[in-house]
């Protein structure tokens, strides 16, 4: 057998090819081209079967398959629907020798019995398979799928009376040839069409490819059980297993990908070896029963073999560098290094793997950093089980939320606690300053034209009054009411009053909030304006003296003594009837740029937790859209999930207002059992486990019976049974499992 790769290059393209049973020829074809060479040092065309005067579409082949025993018979699938059956030794320049016409729809598949040379099955696009008696020159049964198209049939090396087809609605099913009016098993394999299936030569193992771009194998020793799946990049038309190896299968696209690969089910992401010789992609795979060689067809009309020395190992051109960290703070580093080192120490101590059916050596070595807990996870989550979110007002939840978040050192997070308390907490001061409007000057009452200029300021207006109760009046340092001591503000700054931004603290007083004659220390406000602000109209007539020539007024020790009454006297000075307010002020962009801060540095716990606090006040942030807030709460889901805080994680989705969040808590969870003999999840069925094949685990451990119905089940040891069984179990004093595993369950 020669050891190099070779081609041959066609006048068309081969949708399929087959080798007879010794391995010396191979048989393409296709809708242009129907040949057969021999496999010497090169291809050599031994046979041309597309000859004649009359060419028509049963010359045209979706499929070809050479006989298993009898090396002169060939099969094809033709395009009109026909089975064509080939001679070889027909000594006429014809080899056609019968053609089946019971299929209405395209044939998309023919193969031969492994074991009954006579028997042949093909599958149509009509959705039936039949099986042709070669000696009879007739179909002899008929299999209907109730799907619109078969793709592939394939009989079973294991048992001779299976047969495998699988269908372009992704189903898989299994047939008896003894029985042909309905499958013995169906299931679903893949979430789009089926294209190719393939039986293991040695293991009881199913290959099937489809659309959905994977690759599955299931075993069938009992029911269907996913064992493995490959993931490729493009949808997948063709699969062979590698013969002597039981883990190697090869595989070719149907669009993109013109490589063919062979791959390790065990590493599912990465080939195990690829060949890149074809230019469009292969149409078709054989083994030539040797391992380390196959011949491929393609759409670039090439007959090629490849030999597994000239492939390529994409697992050598990966990366052998990187690294990734956990939720919890551990750390997995890999870095390059050298093997050539170690060589001998390899070939002393052990054996060297076989290539051929081993993972390639890496080039890498992988270390692993644990971590207990670090410091920020430990901040999240001590915070997270001990945050307040209902069930109190804004004001008590923003305290205690900062003073959580205090104790654990984050001081940043407590300060926004606090600053949310101060501007939505109405409970205090001015109320909630979101909802504060400036009053309307008309409602202010008329000042009285002959009171005095201090007279004429709103007493009610001004936080500072000291008439407002007892307990204020007795301090003359006190803040106005609803400002909090100083150095408890949102600015976190006692020197800091945006309230009053214009008033300074002189002397420990408050000037600006000071009322004539109430307080002995602090300045009179003067509310008017020099004359000289405003051009007069006319000269005023009525001149009063100044108050110096009135008795006392310039003597300081006649003021402490004598009770001079003295008239105001009439004023043409602009006279003030109410204090300046305040603009109003909307902080909502304030709160929405410290809560996008806080979520740009990772903490996407703050924003979360506080728009949840919020309530409906968070309707008033419009600088937040209805996205962002959602995708906040998902991460902090996302993180609570990792850290297997459940409870907190249904808290906040009850509390959230997305859709896509609140909805969480109303999906379906699905726990399965695991069998009370070998511990293997039951999957598929509650009573009946894969691995033991018997219904034993499933057994009530105290009647010994199966159950059906409700039950109870321990988690530690797997045993379980009747529900009101286990009951009368407990309630007799016993701890232990019954099934005598000696188990002390968690329900008793």
């Amino acid at each position: 057998m020669p050891a190099s790769t070779m081609f041959v290059t066609q006048e068309g393209p081969a949708n399929a090819l087959a080798l007879n049973k010794d391995y010396t020829q191979v048989v393409i074809a296709g809708r242009n081209v129907f040949k057969v060479f021999s496999i010497e040092e090169e291809f050599v065309e031994s046979c041309n079967l597309r000859v004649g005067k009359n060419l028509n579409l049963n010359f045209s082949c979706n499929d070809v398959a050479w006989n298993t025993i009898e090396d002169h018979i060939l099969a094809t699938a033709a395009t009109n629907g026909a089975v064509v059956l080939w001679n070889l030794n027909r000594p006429s320049r014809s080899k056609q020798d019968h053609v089946f016409i019971d299929h209405k729809r395209t044939v998309n598949k023919v193969s031969f019995h492994t074991a009954e040379p006579t028997l042949l099955i093909s599958g149509s696009q009509d959705g039936t398979m039949k099986c042709f008696d070669l000696r009879m020159k007739e179909a002899t049964r008929t299999f209907f799928s109730n799907t619109e198209s078969v793709r592939d049939v394939q009989f079973s090396p294991h048992k001779h009376h299976v047969f495998a087809a699988v269908s372009e609605n992704g189903n898989v099913q299994l047939w008896d040839m003894r029985r042909p009016e309905r499958w013995n098993h169906q299931f679903t394999a893949h979430s789009g069409p089926v294209f190719a299936c393939d039986w293991h030569p040695e293991a009881p193992w199913l290959a099937t490819a489809s659309r959905d771009k994977t690759i599955k194998v299931w075993d069938l020793s009992s029911k269907s059980t996913l064992e493995y799946t490959i993931n490729t990049i493009a949808s997948v038309g063709h699969v062979k297993w590698r013969p002597q190896c039981k883990y190697h299968i090869a595989s070719c696209a149907l669009v993109v990908d013109c490589s063919i690969n062979v791959w390790d089910v065990r590493r599912p992401f990465i080939p195990y070896a690829a060949f890149n010789e074809h230019r469009d992609v292969a149409t078709g795979v054989a083994w030539r029963g040797n391992p380390n060689v196959f011949l491929s067809t393609s759409r670039d009309c090439t007959l090629y073999q490849h030999v597994f020395k000239d492939a390529s190992r994409p697992a050598e051109r990966a990366n052998p560098q990187g690294i990734t960290m956990n939720s919890w703070g551990d750390v997995t580093f890999a870095c390059r290094t050298n093997f050539h080192s170690s060589s001998k120490a390899l070939g002393i101590h052990r054996k060297p793997p076989l290539l051929d059916d081993q993972f390639c050596f890496a080039a890498s070595v992988v270390h692993r950093y644990c971590c207990k807990m670090p410091r920020e996870f430990r901040k999240f989550y001590e915070c997270a089980q001990q945050y307040v979110l209902t069930g109190r007002s804004l004001a008590e939840i923003c305290d205690h939320n900062a003073a959580v978040a205090r104790s654990t050192g984050r001081n940043q997070v407590s300060l926004v606690w606090s600053i949310v308390k101060t501007l939505y907490d109405g409970s205090k001061g001015g109320g909630d300053l979101c909802q504060q409007q400036t009053p309307s000057r008309d409602s202010d009452p008329a000042p009285d034209p002959g009171s005095t200029a201090t007279a004429d300021v709103d007493q009610r207006s001004l936080p500072g009054d000291t008439s407002a109760g007892e307990d204020d009046a007795g301090d003359d340092d006190a803040p106005p009411a609803g400002l909090g001591p100083q150095g408890d503000f949102m600015f976190g700054d006692g020197e800091l009053d945006p309230l009053g931004a214009g008033c300074d603290l002189l002397g420990g007083a408050w000037p600006c909030y000071g009322v004539a004659n109430g307080n002995p220390g602090v300045p009179e406000p003067d509310w008017t304006l020099p004359v000289e602000a405003f051009p007069l109209r006319h000269e005023i007539q009525d001149r009063s003296p100044p108050p110096e020539q009135f008795p006392g007024q310039g003597d300081p020790h006649l003021d402490d003594h004598a009770d001079v009454a003295v008239e105001d006297q009439p004023s043409s000075l602009l006279r003030v009837a109410s204090a300046p307010r305040l603009a109003p002020w909307d902080p909502s962009g304030l709160v929405a740029e410290a809560l996008r801060h806080h979520a740009a540095l990772g903490d996407v716990q703050t924003p979360a937790c506080v728009l949840l606090a919020m309530g409906e006040r968070r309707r008033g942030l419009a600088a937040l859209d209805e996205a962002t807030q959602e995708q906040w709460l998902l991460g902090y889901l996302d993180v609570l999930a990792r850290l297997k805080l459940w409870g907190v994680a249904t808290q906040v989705i009850q509390l959230a207002w997305a859709a896509s969040v609140s909805q969480l808590n109303q999906q379906s969870t699905t726990v399965h059992t695991c069998c009370g003999r070998c511990g293997k999840a039951m999957l598929r069925s509650g009573w009946l486990c894969d691995r033991c094949h018997s219904a034993e685990g499933a057994a009530c451990a105290v009647c010994r019976r199966v159950v059906r119905g409700l039950y109870a089940w321990c988690q530690g040891c797997s045993h379980g049974g009747h529900l009101a069984h286990m009951r009368e179990w407990w309630a007799g004093g016993n701890r232990d499992c019954p099934a005598g595993c000696g188990h002390a369950c968690e329900y008793s």
